[in-house]
């Protein structure tokens, strides 16, 4: 068995990690940028190194820091957790080359699985067909217009190396694949490193079903049931659940074997998932993820099966627990994806932010997987994920109340979450009745007047810290860097040394934070001209110039928040009076970045 663990990731995936290795006697090492110095996985962690940096290439995407990181320490296994270098061979090939254990498939495996492009051509050749798309990586935007006028129209360009629908873009004319296709890669780079994609004919209403298998380094593989992933918006997942609604046996059954065969024909091991696109009775091969998936607790939950486990115990080359006859799945499963996202009536907009106050909802069959607390700050320059409130019933009807009641009681003040959208979700007769599709919620679901404050908080409050006297000599525990391993100190602090350095008054003093935007996503009321960023984040790309004419709608710039790309348009038609932003410029939710002058009204 491994010793100790480097998981070289964030958030709740670390988290989650840490507490495996926690549970398995197994020492536990994190890492963190400048920016997640007192995150919460720093926090559990038996061991944490720095690795420099704020945005993700200068930190969690730095392979050198990482590689020099994993031989200081001395640990023997590495984690990847899920995005960053998950699903990244050179990363893989380099662990195992330093004799060190990567806790995923083998690098070979990913090489194939990894890439969308060469996944179909795997799995069409044992049989298990996929959605009609491309088997190359795409050199141009007149390679998406001819497959669009060959297959019919909207296709989907969608990053070969990616997932979690970054670097996926929606193509319905041919006037829009360059442009699109230059948006997907510009995203794919910056979340994955790789900028490779490829096209393949859009479905209109399917949903998204997945298989869950794990195979160990003896010649087993299983598959553990199935999760619905299909409430998704800008191709991201919301909400999933397990079992699958109105999903006969037999399908299931037949989707299991495929997903069996489809690992086997690379060689794969550890956990993964096999992804596909079910309507109309049929199911096709979407693509395959080499890694553990963020819904993994709904499967976990059904069938009594810790994955994380499973997959230290598997690369730590022992054979699977368990026999596909002895899985026994029981129940549903659902979970949400807390992110910090404003709804905002369906345009779901990245909301960084302080947060004030955090407290998961407690009860039977209830289960909060979470990389945040109180007093943290959720960064503009990483994913948006919150953590993942997961529920346990004994039938689907069960597990809707209970989730809709864990939501209710859910407390969380300081920032906008997705938590509102879902609740309308859950209670939506579509939902109910398991009828949704990958397009529902941005096509039927109706979110108006929906923002991201489940009520009763203030979003513009700021609640003071409730101070005391101190003591003659205080502790206080301090976070110190020898080196760039991070050490954990207490110090007893004279009752004068405080009192030097309180506020008047006594107590502690809150710390100010800048106003939010409102709930609307900000910006200048329509048809100002004046054309204002609706969150926090980094100017990519300013696609207009002084002087130049422009129709309501047009894209102006491209912002990106929370590693996704977002398009801030003209509110009137009219010409260019004032650019006030560039490419590279961090700006703040409200600032205006374009000045338009209105064209005078028709007579």
């Amino acid at each position: 068995m491994l010793t100790k663990i480097l998981i070289a990731n964030r958030g709740e995936i670390a988290v989650r990690v840490i507490r495996a290795c926690q549970e398995l006697g197994i020492t536990s090492v994190a890492v963190y940028s400048d920016l997640d110095r007192d995150a919460l996985h720093v926090r559990l962690a038996d061991e944490s190194y720095a690795l420099g940096g704020t945005t993700a290439v200068e930190s969690y995407l730095n392979t050198d820091k990482i590689l020099e990181i994993i031989e200081r320490s001395g640990a023997d296994g590495v984690h990847p957790g899920y995005g960053f270098f998950s699903e990244n061979t050179d990363f893989a090939r380099a662990i195992t080359e330093r004799g060190v254990t990567f806790i995923g498939p083998p690098p070979e495996a990913i090489e194939v699985m990894g890439d969308k492009v060469s996944s179909r051509i795997a799995a069409q050749a044992v049989g298990v067909m996929g959605v009609p798309g491309t088997t190359t990586f795409l050199d141009s935007g007149d390679e998406v217009v001819a497959f669009g006028e060959e297959f019919g129209w909207p296709v989907a360009i969608k990053a070969a190396y990616g997932g979690g629908g970054r670097g996926m873009r929606v193509v319905d004319a041919a006037s829009e694949a360059h442009a699109a296709l230059a948006s997907a890669q510009s995203e794919a780079l910056k979340g994955f490193g790789r900028d490779e994609c490829y096209v393949e004919r859009y479905l209109a209403t399917p949903r998204h079903v997945e298989m869950q298998i794990i195979g160990d380094q003896h010649g087993n593989c299983v598959w553990i049931g199935e999760r619905d992933c299909s409430a998704q918006r800008r191709h991201q997942k919301l909400i999933e659940e397990s079992p699958a609604p109105n999903f006969p046996a037999d399908t299931r059954q037949a989707m299991g074997e495929a997903a069996v065969k489809v690992a086997k024909a690379c060689g794969y091991f550890n956990a993964g998932t096999v992804e596909f696109l079910y309507q109309d009775g049929k199911f096709w091969f979407l693509e395959m993820n080499t890694r553990l998936q963020v819904e993994h607790p709904v499967t976990e939950l059904v069938s009594g099966i810790d994955l994380v486990r499973e997959q230290i115990r598997v690369a730590s080359g022992e054979p699977l627990s368990f026999t596909q006859d002895e899985i026994d799945l029981r129940g549903w499963a659902i979970e949400v994806r807390v992110n910090a996202e404003n709804p905002a009536e369906g345009k779901f907009l990245p909301a960084p932010g302080h947060i004030d106050k955090l407290v998961a909802p407690q009860g039977f069959g209830t289960r909060w997987d979470g990389g945040y607390e109180s007093g943290d700050d959720v960064s503009q320059y990483y994913d948006n994920l919150v953590g993942k409130l997961i529920v346990w019933g004994s039938d689907r009807a069960t597990a809707i109340g209970r989730m809709k009641r864990a939501i209710r009681e859910f407390v969380i003040d300081g920032i906008d979450t997705t938590l509102p959208a879902q609740l309308v979700i859950l209670e939506h007769p579509d939902f109910v009745a398991g009828t949704h599709s990958t397009n529902w919620v941005e096509n039927v679901l109706d979110l108006t007047g929906v923002t991201g404050r489940l009520g009763g908080a203030d979003p513009e409050a700021v609640t003071p810290a409730e101070g005391e006297a101190p003591e003659a000599k205080v502790r206080r525990d301090v976070d110190v860097e020898v080196n760039g391993k991070r050490f954990q100190v207490a110090m007893w602090v004279p009752e004068s040394a405080l009192a030097a350095s309180a506020p008047a008054g006594g107590g502690t003093a809150a710390k100010a934070r800048p106003r939010r935007a409102s709930g609307s996503g900000g910006g200048a009321a329509a048809g100002t001209g004046a054309i204002a960023v609706p969150m926090q984040g980094t100017i990519v790309k300013v696609d207009v110039a002084v002087g130049d004419q422009v129709i309501v709608g047009q894209v102006v710039c491209v912002l990106e928040a929370m590693k996704m790309e977002n398009n801030v348009a003209s509110d009137v038609t009219g010409v260019v009076a004032e650019v006030k932003v560039e490419a590279g410029q961090a700006v703040g939710a409200g600032d205006i970045a374009v000045v338009i002058t209105p064209d005078a009204p028709a007579e």
